[in-house]
C-alpha cells in the first residue's frame, strides 16, 4: 500500500500547492463551505413542494433521506478508520481556512479519540458523498440540471483537496459512496414500492406505479377492486408508525446524546423499588426497570420503552380517528404529532411524561368508548388507566376536572351516571392514590411538601407577568407556531359553533381545562412547558377533527397548505431537535452551548472520565483507603454514578454506592432516604459541582469542610463535546471524613 500513499500524497501536493491561484484561493473556500448553498438549497427545496409536482416532491424527499446517508454511512466509516486529515499527517500543507470550526489543529487534537476529534475524520469525505448523492439523485429525475449539479459536485469534492482537508482518495471514495448510496436508495424504494404499494396501496399504485419513472401510470386497473380509500389510509399510518419506530430505536441505540440528569436520576429509582418516591409516584421506575431488565443497564436500555411507548400512542390516535372520523384524519393526526416537538422529546427521552400521556390517552379513548357504548366493561379500563395515570404523574384530578365539565356540557352524557359505571371507573381510579399515600405517610409526607413548594403554594403571592408570558412563548414554539395556532382557533369554532358535537366537546373537556388551569398558574410561580403534556394529544385531535369536517365541507386547499406547512416546518424542528450537530454541518457556525437543548444531554461521559481521574490520583496519593465520589447536585450525582463502569456496576448489583449525594438534614431528594457516605469514617472523596462558566470558582460547602479533616480545592475542569464547552466543573479533594 505504500505507492498507492505515495501516489496519494503527490496528488494532493498538486492539487494544494501546484494547482495554487488567487482566482482559486477565492472560489474554492466558497465551494466548501456549506452556509453559503444552504439558502439556495432551501429555496430549491421550497420550490420543489410547490411547482415540482409529484416528481419534485419524490426527489426532496430523497434528498432528506440522502442526507441520513451521511449520518450513517460516512461517519461510521470515519470513526472506524479514523485516518488523520492531511494538515494533520503531512507538512507544508496550504490550509484554507474558512472560519470553519476546528480547522486548525493542533497536535493534541490529532490524539484525540476519533469521536471528540476533527483532526482524525478524513476518510471517506463528507462534503463529497453529499454533492455526489444529491447530483446523482437530481441526474436521475431532471437530466440536464442534474449534469450541472453534477460539474458543481466536481468542483466541490477539488476543492476539499486543494483546501487542504482531504486527501484525493477520500474525496473519491466520498464522491463513489455517494453516488452508489443515491443509486441504491432509489432502486430499492423503487423495488419495495412495487412490491408493497401494489398489494397495500392499490389505488395509489396504479396511478404511481414506479419513483424511477413518476409520471407513468399503471394500465393494471384490476388491483383497486377489492381495496379502499379507508383502508390506504390507514396502512400508510402503519407504515409510517413502523418506519419512524426503528428510526427511533436505531437513534436511542445510538451516541448522539446521552442520559439527561432525571433519566439517569431515575435509573437510580428503579434499582429501589418502592411505592412512591421523592418527586414522583414510582411508573417511571417501573418502566426503566422493565427496559434495563430486558436490554442492561445500559442507555438503550433505559430508554428502551420510549419509541414503543410513542408508537403505541400513535397506533392509539390512528385507530380512534379511523373509528370516529376518517382514516385521512388519523393519518394526518399522527403526522401532526410526530412533528410536534414537545411531544417529539417525549419519544426520544425516557421521562415521567412519556409513560403519563400513554395512560392518560388510553383513559380517553376508552372512557369515550363507555359514554358512547354505555359499557361497564370500558369504565372498568378506564379507571384503571386512570389509577396508572396516577401512578406515573399527579394528573387524575385533571382528568376528573375534565370528566366534570363534560358532563355538564352534554346533557345526554349525564345519564351515564346512573349506571354504576363512571363510579366504578372513579373508585377504581382512586386505589392508584393508595401506594403514594402509603409511600408519604411513611416519610413525613415529603412529595406532599416537595410539590406545594415548587408550585410555589408555600411563598407569599406576589404577581409576576413575565412568567405567563414565558410558558406562552414556549408552548406557542413547541407545539408547532402553526398548530398552536390552529388549535386555538379550533377551541374558539368549539365553543362558538358546535357546542352539540360530543366528540369535539369530549376532546375539549380533555384539553382546554387543564391548560387554563396552568396558564392561571403561571400568576403564582413558573410553570414548565411540560407540565401540560396530557392535554395536547386532545388538543391536536380537536384541531386535526375540524380541519377534517372543514376539508369535507368545503374542500379547501388552505387547509391543506397549512397542513402542509406545519408538518414541513415541525419536521424541519424535529430533526434538528434530535441532532443540532446537523446545524454546524449545514451553516456551518455552531450554536452557543448555553442555547443548545441538547447541551443537557452531552458530555457525561467525558464528565465522569474526568471525576474518574481525579479519583484515581487520590487514590494512589492515600494509602490504601478508600476514595469515594460526592456530587452537589442529583443531577451530577446521577450522572456519575451511571458513566462510571464501577459506580453503575455497583448500583446494577445492589451493593455499595461509589457515588454519594452531599449529606443534609433534611430530605432534598430521593438520595437522602438510601445509606450515605458515613461509614467511610477516615476515608478521602472527591467532591464535584457544575459551575456557570461565566462565575467564578466558590469555595466548598461549609457543610463539607465540617466533614473532612481538609478540603482542597482542585480547580476547574472544562467539559468538551461535539468541539464546545458544555459545562465546567470545580473538584475538590476530601480527606480524613470524620
Amino acid at each position: 500500500m505504500d505507492w498507492l500513499q505515495a501516489l496519494d500524497v503527490a496528488l494532493f501536493r498538486f492539487a494544494n500547492s501546484a494547482c495554487a491561484n488567487a482566482f482559486f484561493d477565492w472560489l474554492m473556500p466558497i465551494l466548501s463551505d456549506d452556509k453559503f448553498f444552504f439558502p439556495f438549497i432551501g429555496i430549491g427545496a421550497v420550490g420543489l413542494l410547490w411547482k415540482g409536482a409529484r416528481r419534485g416532491r419524490l426527489l426532496v424527499c430523497l434528498l432528506l433521506l440522502g442526507v441520513l446517508g451521511d449520518v450513517l454511512i460516512c461517519d461510521t466509516i470515519k470513526k472506524s478508520v479514523a485516518r488523520p486529515r492531511p494538515f494533520a499527517a503531512i507538512g507544508s500543507v496550504r490550509q484554507k481556512n474558512y472560519q470553519k470550526p476546528g480547522y486548525t489543529v493542533t497536535p493534541a487534537e490529532v490524539a484525540k479519540p476519533p469521536s471528540e476529534g476533527f483532526g482524525r475524520r478524513s476518510m471517506p469525505s463528507g462534503h463529497s458523498f453529499n454533492s455526489f448523492c444529491a447530483a446523482m439523485l437530481v441526474l436521475l429525475f431532471y437530466r440536464r440540471a442534474g449534469l450541472c449539479v453534477l460539474v458543481f459536485a466536481a468542483g466541490v469534492a477539488f476543492s476539499r483537496v486543494y483546501n487542504g482537508v482531504h486527501y484525493p482518495s477520500d474525496v473519491t471514495a466520498g464522491g463513489l459512496l455517494g453516488a452508489g448510496y443515491a443509486i441504491a436508495l432509489v432502486v430499492g424504494l423503487d423495488w419495495l414500492w412495487r412490491k408493497i404499494g401494489a398489494n397495500w396501496f392499490p389505488l395509489w399504485w396504479q396511478r404511481f406505479p414506479s419513483l424511477l419513472n413518476p409520471d407513468a401510470k399503471s394500465e393494471d386497473s384490476t388491483r383497486h377492486q377489492s381495496a379502499t380509500i379507508h383502508q390506504h389510509w390507514v396502512r400508510l399510518g402503519y407504515l409510517l408508525i413502523a418506519v419512524l419506530f426503528c428510526v427511533r430505536l436505531a437513534y436511542i441505540a445510538g451516541d448522539t446524546i446521552e442520559l439527561s440528569e432525571d433519566e439517569a436520576y431515575q435509573w437510580h429509582w428503579a434499582k429501589h423499588p418502592a411505592l412512591s418516591y421523592f418527586s414522583k409516584p414510582p411508573m417511571i421506575a417501573y418502566a426503566q426497570g422493565l427496559g434495563t431488565a430486558v436490554a442492561g443497564d445500559n442507555a438503550f436500555g433505559v430508554r428502551l420503552l420510549s419509541p414503543i411507548i410513542g408508537a403505541l400512542i400513535q397506533l392509539l390516535l390512528l385507530r380512534f380517528f379511523a373509528r370516529e372520523v376518517t382514516a385521512r384524519a388519523g393519518f394526518w393526526l399522527v403526522a401532526i404529532v410526530i412533528t410536534t416537538p414537545l411531544l417529539a422529546v417525549g419519544s426520544m427521552l425516557m421521562v415521567v411524561d412519556s409513560v403519563t400521556v400513554l395512560f392518560c390517552t388510553l383513559a380517553m379513548f376508552s372512557g369515550w368508548r363507555a359514554v358512547k357504548e354505555d359499557s361497564t366493561k370500558h369504565w372498568l379500563l378506564t379507571g384503571l388507566w386512570m389509577a396508572l395515570g396516577f401512578l406515573s404523574k399527579y394528573i387524575t384530578p385533571f382528568q376528573v376536572l375534565g370528566w366534570i365539565i363534560f358532563f355538564s356540557l352534554w346533557k345526554p352524557a349525564r345519564a351515564r351516571l346512573r349506571r354504576p359505571g363512571p363510579w366504578f371507573a372513579l373508585g377504581i381510579a382512586a386505589l392508584g392514590v393508595v401506594p403514594v399515600l402509603i409511600w408519604n405517610q411513611q416519610h413525613d409526607w415529603i412529595a406532599l411538601r416537595h410539590n406545594v413548594e415548587r408550585a410555589g403554594l408555600a411563598h407569599e403571592w406576589r404577581f409576576n407577568p413575565n412568567f405567563a408570558v414565558d410558558f406562552f412563548v414556549a408552548e406557542f414554539g413547541l407545539l408547532n407556531p402553526i398548530f398552536c395556532v390552529a388549535a386555538i382557533w379550533a377551541v374558539v369554532v368549539t365553543l362558538l359553533r358546535h357546542r352539540h358535537d360530543p366528540l369535539r366537546l369530549f376532546l375539549f373537556s380533555m384539553s382546554v381545562p387543564i391548560f387554563v388551569i396552568y396558564m392561571l398558574w403561571t400568576l403564582r410561580a413558573r410553570v414548565h412547558p411540560n407540565w401540560p403534556a396530557p392535554a395536547i394529544l386532545p388538543l391536536l385531535a380537536l384541531m386535526a377533527l375540524h380541519w377534517e369536517n372543514r376539508s369535507r365541507e368545503t374542500g379547501a386547499m388552505a387547509i391543506k397548505r397549512w397542513l402542509g406547512a406545519g408538518v414541513a416546518l415541525g419536521f424541519v424542528v424535529v430533526v434538528f431537535l434530535h441532532d443540532t450537530g446537523l446545524i454546524t454541518k449545514i451553516t456551518g457556525k455552531s450554536i452557543p452551548h448555553q442555547k443548545d437543548p441538547l447541551a443537557r444531554v452531552r458530555g457525561w461521559s467525558a464528565t465522569a472520565r474526568i471525576v474518574e481521574t481525579e479519583r484515581q490520583k487520590l487514590a494512589e496519593v492515600s494509602g490504601g483507603l478508600s476514595v469515594f465520589i460526592i456530587g452537589s447536585h442529583y443531577g451530577i450525582t446521577s450522572e456519575l454514578s451511571f458513566y462510571i463502569p464501577e459506580s453503575r456496576a455497583r448500583v446494577a448489583a445492589g451493593r455499595e454506592a461509589l457515588v454519594y449525594y452531599q449529606s443534609s438534614d433534611h430530605p432534598e431528594n430521593q438520595f437522602y432516604f438510601w445509606p450515605s457516605y458515613t461509614h467511610y469514617k477516615g476515608d478521602s472523596a472527591i467532591y464535584a459541582q457544575i459551575v456557570k462558566s461565566s462565575a467564578k470558582p466558590g469555595p466548598p460547602p461549609e457543610r463539607l469542610v465540617k466533614e473532612f479533616g481538609s478540603v482542597t480545592d482542585l480547580g476547574t475542569r472544562e467539559v468538551v463535546a461535539g468541539g464546545k464547552v458544555v459545562r465546567t466543573l470545580q473538584l475538590f479533594a476530601c480527606r480524613d471524613l470524620r
